[in-house]
């Protein structure tokens, strides 16, 4: 009994020191190595989440200092405290306190790049008027060196108020641990003076805070007074009607833009403050920094992103297919054991059939899920994610994006799904979810195996010149899905989405290693949002749609090889083959029924019923669509190419005429090329919108373009070529 007292004591004193301990904030420019430093301090003790309401993620870890623990809250990367974006908005309310169930934090770490000081010494300046015990880590000090350029780390820490500066090199190690023991005594920093770029606005901020008696932050009453289209600038205007506010605001601008003042002013605090502390020493220029200097430039740098681009996408189709086909090939080796050991029946069948054959579905795309990720993320962490979208830019800019939609765009080829999660780095809310609607109009790997049975069935194999017909069938179905997503991403930026121009701003980082600790981490948090989001409900439609393909069971005798002459008395219709029996049991089932009922709808389109129903039961993935038609012709699920190429071109009509034409396949195509038939594409955009409204509009709207561009297709070439 006093053991178990004893244990009971000490568990909660540790969940006591848990509660209580100390949270500080990871903050800094993007690629400044604040995430290698985070995964540094904290190895595998951190989790992966999101922020309650909104659709950005929460990073927070456990760093282990010499005598105690911490809570790291790694934020987004931001340039400054604008607060224009969704990441802005997160870091800023994270360190305010404004975010439910998320400690405010005691405490700042700031990660500064030593190769763009001046840039980050702006955001620093921003930080400090927070009045928050902080501490400064200078990232990449081997690379500034290595460039010619010194920093007097005593000289910086005097200028911003006496806070600790430590230097560090994320990816090795170096000064981390000066670094720790400055974090342990974090909580305990003294009241400093801090240093004002502007002290005219911090007086003006100061006197409206003091009369509103507290209850507006004075990084409040700043960020109102310098952006007049904040939220909370009509509560400062109702506040301090009687105080002149905008008394205030023209003394402080001058007539001038206010972010413009504000940047004069901090960017002058800045240039004097590396006056101070920084040092070039000329060098001889090495080999690596005139080739970074070369890919820089205009046509180098086209000509290598086009390189990169069909590398990645070379590398995500002709790698992945090997470990995808193994996972097919387990999938079905699982149900087919099962099968064997358990008898024909109906649990039998959902385990097999729908349990089984729905995880299959969701985990063979995991090999083009990481091959795609892990390039994004080297990508991203040696720095050249960042020179791809600053390159494509202009292009994207004739649609109403900016070149942060490139890179979605680009890996929406693969699957639409880790596309769409990769458009949070697009800071505005627009421009993101333009760019989810157009991403799934990229021809993804899914649709396939539906292009490549229907055009080496009906297109012929003919050449137009040294062009292959059928090739240039499959590119213009290409060109069809990049042109409905730029024209969408065009039309939505005109319309429902309408605002001011993406603003593009970016600092070029240097080029660099990838650190492997850093991609790992990463690359297994993107696999296991990728499982969560997308696999459950892809999961659960593929069980709900084997349930309305196994019931009702039909009565169905097969004829043994020696068997029946004629049918049975009880007038059981007898199937010759086990693919016949598949084929009337799919008649008679549910889906079939939903098949014959929806059949008037999509006759304009020239399918019938048993198209239409392969087109449902296609919807959680497009990929069963071809194993459903088999079926559904009596060729079986493992159909091939040769078998069911065969049984659709002999398919027939009542009256005799043939369903497989030529403006019915190509309307087909036209129809999978536009509509949006992937429920894990429309749970991810649900979660990323964090919004049912923007999949169901896409949901609809992609569907009426892929219906209506299929009737013209099949009704203009019916005419055209009866």
């Amino acid at each position: 009994m006093t053991d178990t007292t004893t244990f009971g004591v000490a568990f909660e004193q540790v969940l006591i020191r848990r509660k209580a301990r100390t949270a500080i904030a990871v903050i800094g420019n993007p690629n400044s190595g604040k995430s290698t430093l985070f995964n540094r301090l904290t190895g595998l003790r951190q989790s992966t989440g999101n922020y309650p309401g909104v659709t950005v993620e929460k990073h927070v870890g456990t760093a282990q200092l010499p005598g105690s623990a911490v809570e790291l809250i790694d934020l987004p990367g931001i340039y400054c405290l604008s607060e224009q974006s969704a990441d802005e908005r997160i870091a800023v309310d994270v360190v305010l306190g404004r975010i439910a169930n998320t400690a405010k934090p005691s405490g700042l770490l700031v990660v500064v790049d030593a190769t763009h000081l001046y840039q980050g010494l702006y955001l620093l300046e921003q930080l400090l008027e927070l009045s928050v015990p902080t501490v400064v880590a200078i990232t990449m000090m081997d690379v500034a060196h290595a460039n010619g350029i010194s920093i007097d780390l005593a000289a910086l820490s005097k200028r911003l108020g006496g806070i600790p500066v430590c230097e560090v090199v994320a990816t090795t190690g170096k000064g981390f641990e000066q670094l720790k023991v400055a974090l342990e005594s974090l909580p305990h920093q003294p009241q400093r003076g801090l240093p004002e770029s502007w002290p005219e606005l911090s007086a003006a901020a100061q006197q409206l805070s003091d009369v509103s008696g507290g209850s507006v932050a004075r990084v409040d009453i700043i960020q109102a007074l310098l952006h007049p289209e904040n939220p909370i600038a009509p509560q400062l205007q109702g506040l301090f009607q009687d105080n002149g506010v905008a008394k205030i605001r023209e003394e402080l601008f001058t007539g001038q833009p206010p972010q413009a003042e504000e940047a004069r002013h901090r960017y002058l605090w800045a240039r004097a403050t590396l006056l101070e502390v920084q040092q070039h020493t000329p060098i001889i220029i090495r080999f690596s920094a005139k080739l970074t200097r070369w890919l820089n430039r205009p046509w180098p740098a086209t000509s290598m992103f086009f390189v990169v681009m069909v590398m990645i996408f070379q590398a995500v189709f002709s790698w992945a297919t090997p470990l995808m086909k193994k996972i097919e090939y387990l999938a079905a080796y699982a149900g087919l054991a099962l099968t064997e050991r358990l008898g024909e029946n109906a649990f039998t069948s959902f385990l097999a059939d729908g349990v089984i054959a729905g995880v299959g579905s969701v985990v063979v795309f995991l090999p083009q899920i990481l091959i795609l990720f892990l390039f994004i993320i080297i990508l991203e962490d040696s720095g050249y994610l960042a020179r791809a979208a600053f390159l494509m830019d202009r292009l994207m800019r004739a649609v109403g994006l900016s070149g942060q939609s490139v890179i979605p765009l680009l890996s929406s080829f693969a699957c639409a799904v880790p596309a769409i999660m990769a458009t949070r780095v697009i800071p505005d809310r627009r421009d993101r979810i333009a760019t989810i609607l157009a991403a799934p109009f990229m021809t993804c790997s899914a649709r396939l195996p539906i292009y490549a049975l229907l055009i080496a069935a009906f297109v012929p194999r003919q050449y137009l010149g040294m062009f292959n017909v059928q090739g240039l069938v499959l590119f213009g179905l290409y060109l069809l899905g990049i042109a409905g997503g730029l024209v969408t991403a065009r039309l939505l930026k005109s319309s429902a989405l309408r605002g001011p121009k993406p603003v593009f701003m970016l600092a070029l980082p240097e080029f660099r290693w990838p650190n492997a600790q850093t991609v790992l981490i990463k690359l297994m948090d993107r696999v296991r949002v990728f499982l969560q989001r997308a696999g459950t409900v892809i999961f659960s439609v593929a069980v709900i749609v084997w349930f309305l393909a196994y019931y009702p069971r039909a009565d169905i005798s097969i004829e043994q090889e020696s068997g029946l002459s004629s049918p049975p008395a009880t007038g059981i219709p007898v199937a010759h083959t086990l693919n016949e029996a598949a084929a009337l049991q799919m008649e008679q089932s549910w889906l079939g029924r939903i098949g014959r009922h929806v059949e008037p709808v999509f006759l304009p389109l020239g399918w019938d019923w048993r198209v239409s129903s392969a087109v449902i039961a296609g919807f959680p993935a497009r990929e069963v669509v071809v194993a459903v038609m088999g079926t559904l012709y009596a060729v079986g699920s493992e159909a091939d190419e040769v078998s069911l190429t065969r049984k659709l071109s002999s398919a027939k009509w009542p009256d005799g005429r043939a369903i497989f034409t030529m403006p019915m396949v190509l309307g087909l195509m036209v129809f999978y090329a536009w509509c949006l038939q992937c429920a894990a594409t429309l749970a991810t955009i649900r979660r990323e919108t964090n919004s049912w409204r923007w999949p169901l509009f896409a949901w609809s709207y992609m569907t009426s373009l892929g219906y209506l561009g299929a009737l013209v297709i099949y009704q203009t070439g019916t005419l055209l070529w009866p």
